[in-house]
C-alpha cells in the first residue's frame, strides 16, 4: 500500500500496520490516544499518554537511528519542523517507511491528523471531530489583542511568522506582534520590541513562570501550558476550552 504524506512524498507501508515509532510528541499522543499498543517507540519528550510505556528513541532533532531500526516499526511518524531532514533520510536509507506532516493551522492540523492516522490503519477519532467543533465554536473577542510570545530568553526568542503558534492566537484574536518577522522564531530585545499589550509565556520550550519572565516585560503577561500553546493533536480539544481563559489572566501589571 501506498500512501502520501504531507511533503507529496509516496510512504510505502505493509496492508497491516502494527508497530509505529513517534519522532513528535503531539504525533506521540495523537496515536497513543486513538490507538494505545499501536506505538512501539518514542521520544525522550513524549510525555503524552500519561502512561505511555515504549522504547524512548532520544530526542526529535537527534533520534537514535539504530534503536528506531531495532524496533522494526511499520511506520516512523515525523513533523517537517521538529524533525531535520538528514536524519529522516537515515531512516529511509535504513529501510523504513517514514511519513512527514506539516502542520501550520489548526484546521491544516486536524486534516492532518486524520490523514496520518488513516496511513496507520485508523478511522477518524472522536477527539477530531471534537476539537473541530469547539474550535469552530470560538466567538472572537470584541477587542482583538497584540501579543509576544517568547519561547527561550539568554538569549531572548520569540514565535515570528508562519508558525502554529501564531495560527493558535489568531483563532483566539489574538495578533503576533512578531508575525511579519522573516524568521519563524526570531531573536529580539525586550526593550526594543514592537506594539503590543499582552507577553504569552508557555512553559515551553523554556520554563517561564511567574518569577522568570513577567519581570522583563512592561505589558501585562499570560502565563499559559506550552502543550496547549503549541502542541496539536487531542491536546487541541483541550486548548480550544482553556486557553482562552488562560489569556486572560495576567501574572504582572505596568
Amino acid at each position: 500500500m501506498n500512501v502520501l504524506d504531507d511533503e507529496g512524498r509516496h510512504v510505502a507501508l505493509p496492508e497491516r500496520v502494527t508497530r509505529v515509532v513517534s519522532l513528535v510528541p503531539s504525533l506521540t499522543e495523537a496515536v497513543g490516544v486513538t490507538a494505545p499498543g499501536l506505538l512501539v517507540g518514542a521520544t525522550d519528550w513524549c510525555t503524552h499518554p500519561g502512561d505511555l510505556d515504549v522504547t524512548r528513541v532520544r530526542g526529535t532533532k537527534n533520534p537514535d537511528v539504530d534503536a528506531i531500526v531495532d524496533l522494526r516499526p511499520d511506520l516512523v511518524l515525523a513533523n517537517a519542523e521538529e524533525n531535520k531532514p538528514e536524519e529522516l533520510e537515515k531512516l529511509r536509507a535504513a529501510g523504513l517507511a517514514v511519513y512527514v506532516t506539516d502542520i501550520r493551522t489548526v484546521d491544516g492540523a486536524l486534516r492532518s491528523l486524520e490523514r496520518m492516522l488513516a496511513a496507520c490503519g485508523l478511522d477518524r477519532p472522536a477527539w477530531i471531530d471534537g476539537a473541530r467543533a469547539a474550535w469552530d465554536a470560538l466567538p472572537l473577542p470584541d477587542a482583538p489583542r497584540r501579543a509576544v510570545v517568547p519561547i527561550w530568553r539568554k538569549p531572548w526568542m520569540a514565535v515570528g511568522s508562519d508558525t502554529f503558534t501564531g495560527a493558535v492566537l489568531a483563532r483566539l484574536g489574538i495578533e503576533n506582534a512578531l508575525g511579519d518577522s522573516p524568521e519563524r522564531y526570531p531573536r529580539f530585545d525586550p526593550a526594543e520590541l514592537p506594539s503590543h499589550d499582552l507577553v504569552v509565556l508557555p512553559d515551553e520550550p523554556y520554563r517561564f513562570t511567574a518569577d522568570d519572565g513577567p519581570e522583563s516585560f512592561t505589558a501585562p503577561s499570560a502565563l499559559v501550558s506550552g502543550r496547549l500553546l503549541t502542541w496539536y493533536g487531542p491536546s487541541l480539544l483541550e486548548a480550544a476550552h482553556e486557553l482562552p481563559a488562560a489569556l486572560d489572566v495576567t501574572v504582572n501589571a505596568p
